[in-house]
């Protein structure tokens, strides 16, 4: 019987021989990639001592509190300043350099207060007994009033030389701007006078600060936001919990509704897309006729009541444009591949087969996301604890900035007594950082390189781990010639304990090369975002090129790792072997794999589509107050979008961790149809595996033995 092939079999190997004794994923194998198995084990072993010398070293008080300048934690229980909670800033005019506000450290005395300033207030004006009072609390501890000049007291900080009105922002006190009809204020004050006596504009001060401006009003939206999620976090998880239960019917009746289902939802997202360009047009059309709708959304900046970006039309012509880009693809899409629509269908409906007699492969996602949520977990604890575990690092300010040892290391214990305090007078020895000259702090970005790495190989491994598990299951429903009388006894449990067993060190393997291709994007992501101040156009276009062919590469051994891992599954080869034959496998079906496979995971998309886009309309209707009976259950919301997104957003990510494992399983019997193919040729001795449907679609029969009569005897 001739080949169904694509391509001529000599270039990319032969068709696999027929086995006789092969009827599934072979139980008698051995371990494979042995020495990747050994490195990965160290590793590990590696990284739980590098995590174990972090927790020994770091102190997370470092980065729960925020250190004053001698070095000492604001809020510390059992210190001085257990009631001192908040960072003061001597001069926050010094604090305007927008890498200082990342770090969160200025160039100027900073003390710990138990609370911000609510006046303006000069230290030359309140040098008498009532103002002093309240002045003297943000002024150095062993500060003495009268014990020296004026003059040196504010060229030595020893007391700040103004306070403004400020507030507690990330336990630092910043000015406290308020604007009202357009006007920037400070305690309804528009102008005041500094330090020397010289009158200012608040505009001065804003200008300074203008970044920690942008922190305080993005603070007051993540308020109204986490207000919001607190009103209705149920709403949310019966959201997710409709979400999957959709999911999980929708799975079913694809055994059975297939193509009905299919048809429904391919037209239901066309339709809905259509209604919604239709329903831009409408807004759009009546925006324009009114006055102040044509406002540009760059004129107006952002804004925190977001419904105002709604009342402007050109908010609506860009999703106008937006949803018809979109149909239009869709359409198009479905004009070229409407030939290869019923073969997608049969191999969804045999994939439904194939999970409705294997339950338990939706609940697998669970076991993932929890080791991969212990990586997370592990990596930004280890991360955290490297970064707090160095000394504190003082570094010489002075207070025009023209002294020659500005930022170079110093002694905050006997700074006074110094060289550097006698020849720049005024000047100070401020904590900088956390740092080190040890061996341990030398090598301390290394270890957060490594600590990068290695997350990124266990990600990977448990990614890895969860598609051969499936796919071993999966493929011993292909591989049972009688459905579900020859199915194995509890395939998933089996299929994880052979990929553990035998085959960790070809997972590791191929999760390593991944993982060394994504540590390269995320290092060229770096130097992306460190070159965008720079002028080297040569240097920027190289790095461009550099992370688009990365990304492909990425991409591609996603692809070829997910097929290698199914060959694994199945017939318990090491990594490369398992990787060159499902390729070459590929390659001689290429035109299926282009065609069919491609189909695939556009109609599992629509679906994705339509499950959250079903569920978003209905959260849209409920938080609108839409639906009579639910509004007096219903909070008042700040943004009503905010659970609406959650939900849509959370909506998509369950429902693609149910169509993932749907995903694998039609990968699965993909591959092993292929095979079928190719081994097979629908005698008694080598009958096909593959569905009716499937058979009838490719023209293909199983030959039933004739019983022996006595005419067939003569």
């Amino acid at each position: 019987m001739a080949r169904n092939t694509d391509t001529p079999a000599s270039y990319y190997g032969e068709p696999r021989k027929f086995d006789p004794n092969f009827r599934g994923p072979i139980h008698n194998r051995s371990c494979t990639d042995i020495a990747c198995c050994f490195i990965f084990i160290i590793v590990i072993i590696g990284y739980i001592a590098l995590g174990t010398v972090a927790w020994s070293l770091g102190d997370p008080k470092k980065v729960v509190y925020p250190t004053d300048s001698k070095g000492q934690f604001c809020g510390q229980k059992g210190t001085s300043n257990s009631n001192k909670t908040t960072l003061f800033y001597f001069n926050i005019l010094k604090c305007a350099n927008p890498a200082v506000l990342i770090n969160l450290q200025c160039p100027t005395t900073q003390l710990c207060v138990s609370k911000c300033p609510d006046r303006f207030a000069r230290f030359l004006d309140s040098q008498s007994a009532s103002k002093w009072e309240y002045f003297k609390q943000f002024c150095k501890p062993d500060f003495v009033l009268g014990s020296k000049p004026n003059s040196e007291v504010l060229r030595d900080e020893d007391c700040p030389s103004m306070i403004v009105p400020s507030k507690p922002f990330l336990q630092r006190c910043f000015p406290d701007f308020y604007t009202r009809n357009g006007i920037v204020t400070i305690a309804n004050q528009t102008v005041f006078r500094d330090g020397l006596n010289i009158q200012r504009n608040i505009s001065d001060l804003q200008d300074a600060a203008m970044s920690i401006n942008n922190l305080l009003n993005a603070k007051q939206v993540l308020t109204r936001i986490f207000e919001d999620y607190a009103n209705t976090w149920h709403w949310i998880l019966s959201g997710l919990v409709i979400t999957m239960v959709l999911s999980l019917l929708f799975i079913l009746l694809l055994r059975y509704i297939a193509g009905v289902l299919l048809w429904l939802i391919i037209f239901g997202v066309v339709g809905a897309i259509g209604y919604g360009i239709w329903h831009c047009y409408w807004e759009y059309s009546t925006l324009r006729m009114k006055a102040g709708s044509d406002v540009t959304i760059s004129e107006i900046g952002f804004q925190q009541d977001l419904s105002v970006y709604l009342k402007l039309s050109q908010t609506w012509l860009i999703f106008l444009c937006s949803l018809a880009v979109i149909e239009g693809i869709i359409v198009i899409v479905l004009i070229f591949l409407r030939r290869r629509i019923c073969i997608a269908i049969a191999l969804l409906k045999e994939g439904s087969r194939a999970i409705g007699n294997i339950m338990s492969t939706l609940f697998y996602p669970i076991v993932t996301f929890f080791l991969v949520t212990i990586c997370i977990a592990y990596w930004a604890v280890t991360a955290v604890l490297l970064a707090s575990s160095g000394e504190a690092i003082y570094k010489v300010s002075s207070p025009d900035g023209t002294c020659v040892y500005d930022n170079s290391t110093c002694n905050a214990t006997n700074f006074s007594q110094s060289n550097i305090s006698r020849a720049c007078p005024g000047s100070q020895c401020n904590f900088a950082f956390y740092g080190g000259e040890g061996l341990y702090h030398k090598y301390l970005p290394v270890f957060q390189f490594c600590n990068l790495f290695v997350f990124l190989w266990l990600v990977n491994f448990t990614i890895a781990l969860g598609q051969c598990t499936l796919a071993g299951a999966f493929a011993s429903y292909y591989w049972a010639l009688k459905k579900p009388d020859d199915i194995p006894s509890c395939p998933l449990l089996s299929s994880f304990s052979r990929a553990i067993r035998f085959h960790t060190g070809s997972l590791a393997f191929g999760s390593l090369i991944l993982a060394f291709v994504q540590f390269i994007r995320i290092v060229l992501e770096y130097l992306d975002h460190s070159l965008k101040g720079a002028h080297n156009k040569v240097a920027k276009f190289l790095l461009k090129c550099l992370k688009c062919c990365f990304w492909c590469l990425e991409r591609f051994i996603k692809f070829l790792n997910r097929n290698a891992y199914i060959m694994i599954a199945i017939y318990g080869k090491n990594f490369c072997t398992s990787a060159k034959e499902a390729f070459f496998l590929l390659m001689r079906n290429i035109l299926r794999v282009a065609v069919l496979d491609k189909v695939t995971d556009f109609l599992l998309f629509l679906g994705k589509v339509f499950i959250s886009g079903g569920v978003g309309a209905l959260a849209f209707f409920v938080l609108t107050h839409k639906i009579p009976f639910l509004q007096q259950h219903l909070p008042v919301l700040n943004y009503f979008w905010v659970p609406l997104v959650t939900i849509i957003l959370g909506s998509y990510i369950v429902a693609q961790g149910f169509f993932n494992v749907y995903s694998m399983c039609v990968d699965t019997l993909y591959l092993c149809f292929l095979y079928d193919l190719e081994t097979n040729d629908g005698t008694p001795e080598r009958p096909y595996y593959m569905n009716s449907t499937l058979r009838r679609i490719l023209d293909k029969k199983n030959v039933t033995p004739r019983k022996k009569t006595r005419w067939n005897k003569v």
